[in-house]
């Protein structure tokens, strides 16, 4: 989309036309995918299909269409509503801040996590979209980490508040829960962020970090230092020595 190759630095005229496009581009981007989420789940329960099948079942050749299909199947509406809102916020954050990028982050971290857990994850159908929902929260934080931008290390911190619990979700608590998924889906979070931490916004340089340094303008001065009585011995033939000065480093 053209609109998102637009990153704005200064108050320009239109720019909060433009913006207020974009917010509702990544909005609707993000409003669409969840509703893929919840219509998926309507016709699995008025077809009375149960569609785990669908699903990423690890080194099996059927398992890998899960790889495609299993964000958008969920065991319950529980299941369905945990994964909802998060994906809503951090698509949203995603696709607001980071533009044209995003669809390729997006697009990495949906086959890179499932295809991480197809190969070594357990026995098992894996399915629900948390696996993108890690990827999303993870890459958001370390992105503003990397970049040591202070507008996306806020949205880093805001992610981190609203979702800190989430780290636990990559250790094996839960025997219900894939936690490979949140595991995978959150190191390609972190990987793409350093991948990808000289595109998209980047920090802007201040007018002083441009300017050179007072000390490198500043000539060299030579001291030529002059032989004086006072500065000096005399010797044995009647001739004046330098004497040696202690030279203190600090």
């Amino acid at each position: 989309m053209p609109l998102f190759d637009y990153y704005p630095r200064k108050n320009e005229p239109g720019d909060k036309e433009t913006e207020k496009k974009i917010f509702k581009y990544s909005l609707l981007f993000s409003v669409v995918i969840v509703g893929f989420f919840w219509l998926v789940k309507f016709i699995e329960d008025y077809s009375g299909r149960d569609l785990t099948e669908y699903g990423i079942l690890p080194l099996q050749p059927e398992g890998l269409k899960g790889i495609i299909f299993s964000p958008f199947i969920h065991g319950n509406y529980d299941h369905l509503l945990s994964n909802t809102i998060p994906f809503l916020v951090l698509s949203f954050a995603l696709f607001y801040f980071y533009r044209n990028l995003a669809y390729r982050i997006l697009f990495l971290i949906y086959i890179l996590s499932g295809l991480c857990v197809w190969l070594g994850g357990r026995d098992a159908y894996h399915i629900g979209a948390s696996g993108i929902v890690y990827g999303l929260a993870f890459f958001l934080f370390f992105s503003g980490v990397f970049r040591k931008d202070a507008n996306l290390l806020t949205i880093g911190i805001i992610v981190v508040f609203l979702y800190g619990s989430m780290f636990w979700g990559i250790f094996p608590i839960k025997p219900g829960i894939s936690w490979e998924s949140h595991l995978w889906g959150s190191m390609s979070g972190v990987a793409l962020a350093w991948y990808y931490r000289k595109q998209g916004p980047m920090r802007p340089v201040s007018s002083w970090e441009n300017e050179p340094d007072d000390d490198d303008d500043e000539p060299t001065e030579e001291i030529n230092e002059e032989i004086t009585p006072e500065n000096s011995e005399i010797n044995s033939n009647g001739s004046p020595v330098k004497k040696e000065v202690d030279k203190i480093e600090d």
